[in-house]
């Protein structure tokens, strides 16, 4: 599954990591002790409280830009969530499974429309290569997923589709827990 990524999709990404650099440099000297990132992000944010404003903007971005490169940006926004109660890592969550709900959407309609123009109806069993490899790279439930995009492509009912997204969000959460247990 090849997904090109919008630069917009790019930019809303970048976007709540520099929510979580904002947050992190807020942090208590205590909090920043306990803090699991490098030392290199450690000296960024202690360079975020010399600056007002305009700059300290600035620095956020460059905070949330070294974040993305040493690929700390779930462990931080773990200790976020846990020690300051931020939503940035759920909304990050929640976005995700909103990311790959669309992507299977999309996949469905895409082949039913090709469906329709020949003339033949949606049958359960269409190929579905995107909803294969995000079931089992997430560990979501193939089969469930497809009942409910094949009730969504035949009806458009909204219930089929906000119940695709509570399927994979629990995926999400239930990989996050997983992970988070070893």
């Amino acid at each position: 599954m090849v997904e090109r990524i919008s630069k917009s999709e790019q930019k809303r990404r970048f976007k709540r990591i520099e929510e979580g650099a904002a947050e992190l440099a807020r942090l208590s000297d205590k909090d920043l002790k306990t803090l699991p990132a490098s030392e290199v992000v450690k000296v960024e944010i202690l360079a975020c409280r010399t600056v007002k404003t305009g700059a300290l903007k600035r620095q956020i971005k460059y905070l949330a830009k070294v974040l993305r490169q040493e690929e700390a940006v779930d462990g931080v926004l773990a200790f976020l969530a846990e020690n300051k109660g931020s939503k940035v890592k759920q909304n990050r969550l929640e976005q995700e499974a909103d990311r790959l709900r669309d992507l299977l959407v999309t996949e469905v309609l895409e082949y039913q429309e090709g469906l329709m123009q020949e003339r033949r109806d949606l049958e359960m069993d269409w190929p579905a290569p995107a909803l294969e490899e995000v079931a089992a790279e997430h560990g979501i439930d193939a089969r469930e997923v497809r009942r409910s995009l094949h009730q969504y492509a035949r009806t458009r009912v909204q219930t089929q589709y906000r119940e695709i997204f509570r399927l994979i969000k629990a995926a999400l959460e239930r990989e996050e827990l997983l992970q988070k247990m070893k």
